[in-house]
């Protein structure tokens, strides 16, 4: 089965946020934000253990708990244990992430891509999130952003493990599908390359966006279209960069890129567009895209994810992106046939 088969819609709601992330998040303004994605009609939720070490699974398992489970589609990462002994966060090596969950749950985070962790890692969420199942399950983080040198060795063993185990429980029925949850294009290169095990698409975050684009569109993008494997784009404000946010791959953006978002918004503002339908429309008109992910921490943000797919946005905004080198040429915008 497909991932556009799977999901049930083209907007879904992705929940690092809810770990703390940049921000001590109070728990009602939390729980309220999952409400009102649910009371604005999206039905996919993506999670991850690593989101303020299981803090954000524990929330959305409040807020979903009392939710009738055939309504909604979950989908969460394998990876990491979260252990019940605490550690000191501040001296946790999370890679380029750095400290964007310092004000999440202070639990020691294992990295463990074998078989048994994956089994124990998916076991343990489906407590956190109060669920009996989950649909699809990304292989989390095996890249260069994590473990710089070592990605290749920890890609490996997860081939050796967790894309073993993903692709049993997946012919078991046990899950639906599974692929990587990652922020880097080669590591969905390279699974794609392998004979097996079979991915059913895979999630990406932050590399098919209106700010970044270029890699994933020469080099992925055309082999999963291909073969018919979706893919969900995570992070299409580039960490809140495209929206006005300071942060571009979860550090201060660089002067460059804050050119980029003023010449494009210079454009957005003379057609009345806002940046969110510019992002997110980008996003979804290639064909190999199966929905996207924005984050959100707050309950007023949902309306504005929503409102910004019905925009309408003429051709010719797109075409002056394109004319501009806003845009590769070669990107699909949306009306392209």
């Amino acid at each position: 089965m497909s991932l556009k088969q799977i999901l049930p819609s083209r907007l879904g709601f992705g929940a690092a946020p809810l770990g703390n992330m940049f921000r001590d998040i109070p728990e009602d303004e939390a729980l309220a934000t999952v409400d009102a994605a649910w009371n604005d009609g999206i039905r996919y939720f993506d999670n991850a253990p690593f989101y303020g070490a299981g803090l954000a699974e524990i929330r959305m398992g409040e807020a979903l708990g009392a939710r009738p489970r055939d309504d909604y589609v979950i989908s969460t990462k394998v990876g990491r244990i979260i252990l019940d002994e605490v550690e000191d966060v501040s001296a946790r090596d999370l890679g380029e992430k750095g400290d964007v969950f310092k004000y999440g749950r202070p639990n020691r985070i294992v990295n463990d891509y074998s078989e048994d962790a994956t089994l124990r890692s998916i076991e343990d969420s489906l407590k956190r999130l109060k669920t009996d199942r989950i649909e699809i399950v990304w292989v989390h983080d095996v890249a260069q952003d994590f473990y710089g040198d070592e990605w290749l060795s920890m890609f490996e063993s997860a081939r050796k493990g967790a894309f073993k185990a993903l692709d049993r429980l997946r012919d078991e029925g046990v899950i639906k599908a599974w692929g990587l949850g990652v922020n880097r294009v080669e590591p969905i290169e390279l699974l794609l390359d392998l004979d097996g095990p079979h991915p059913d698409g895979s999630l990406l975050a932050g590399r098919y966006t209106l700010l970044d684009h270029d890699r994933a569109l020469q080099r992925l993008m055309p082999k999963a279209e291909a073969r018919g494997l979706g893919i969900v784009v995570g992070g299409p404000y580039s960490s809140g960069a495209l929206v006005g946010g300071p942060n571009f791959e979860y550090a201060p953006a660089t002067p460059a890129i804050l050119d980029k978002v003023a010449r494009i918004k210079a454009i957005a503002d003379r057609y009345g567009i806002s940046m969110k339908a510019a992002g997110l429309q980008f996003s979804l008109a290639h064909p190999a895209v199966a929905a996207v992910i924005p984050g959100a921490s707050r309950p007023s943000r949902i309306g504005e994810d929503s409102a910004a797919l019905k925009e309408v946005v003429p051709a010719d905004f797109w075409a002056e992106l394109r004319r501009a080198g806003l845009i590769n040429p070669e990107a699909p915008i949306p009306g392209d046939a």
